[in-house]
């Protein structure tokens, strides 16, 4: 089974419900699977470790027509491999996530998604040059997103 790092296979960093429902192909290029590879070196394999457990990954690689179908940003960083969303599986909560990541890994784009306890995190990563390290935290009101820089927290 070809794998995206230790603890991420190629199938989970593509899966998408969605796209098996609606025959949509989500098949990375070989550009994608570099970046996918790099987040998950970056930031997945040193959080799980911290984690001491699995994180569940509910969205990694999307193609360009799984975006588009999920009303996705059209800047989004899933389109290219750049971005992974995931949820804690009981080693952790999401705000314990959210706080590791935060402070101890360098990253583009932390997202903490949901009211009150983040239902799930957003994590982006570009390269060490041009990581902007920025927290935003949304509440989502119907299919949209309101977002805003993340204070104390």
């Amino acid at each position: 089974m070809k794998k995206i790092s230790k603890n991420i296979s190629f199938k989970e960093s593509t899966h998408s419900q969605y796209a098996k429902e609606n025959s949509i192909i989500n098949k990375p290029k070989a550009e994608h699977i570099k970046n996918m590879e790099l987040i998950a070196e970056k930031v997945f394999e040193p959080l799980r470790e911290w984690v001491d457990g699995p994180i569940k990954v509910n969205s990694m690689f999307r193609s360009e027509e799984l975006n588009t179908a999920l009303r996705g940003s059209h800047t989004s960083s899933h389109l290219n491999g750049n971005a992974i969303d995931i949820t804690s599986m009981g080693g952790k909560t999401n705000l314990e996530m959210f706080h590791y990541i935060k402070d101890n890994l360098d990253f583009d784009q932390l997202i903490w998604y949901g009211a009150g306890d983040p239902r799930w995190l957003h994590v982006s990563y570009e390269n060490e040059k041009d990581n902007r390290k920025q927290v935003l935290v949304t509440k989502r009101k119907g299919i949209y997103h309101t977002w805003s820089k993340c204070k104390n927290c």
